[in-house]
């Protein structure tokens, strides 16, 4: 399966936002989250291309990816652990 055909549980729109802002509105999501769903989130900070997957790997949660959306933003997918 794509990145594109993986629809969120849940999507932050942490679009404008600077660091370390997309992280944190990132943690508070998803601990609201079961195990097993997926959080989508829409940046356009670059930290967060290596913020996001970092936090991930420390935190138990599965990183699936990011990839660029035509609209001009980052679009980071994340299982729950």
């Amino acid at each position: 399966m794509e990145l594109k055909d993986i629809k969120g549980d849940e999507v932050l729109d942490a679009r404008g936002l600077s660091c370390p802002m997309p992280l944190l509105k990132t943690k508070k999501v998803l601990k609201n989250l079961q195990s097993g769903q997926v959080l989508e989130v829409l940046g356009t900070d670059p930290g967060s291309k290596n913020d996001i997957p970092a936090f991930c790997e420390k935190n138990n949660h599965e990183f699936l990816g990011y990839e660029e959306d035509p609209a001009g933003h980052t679009r980071y997918l994340i299982k729950v652990g």
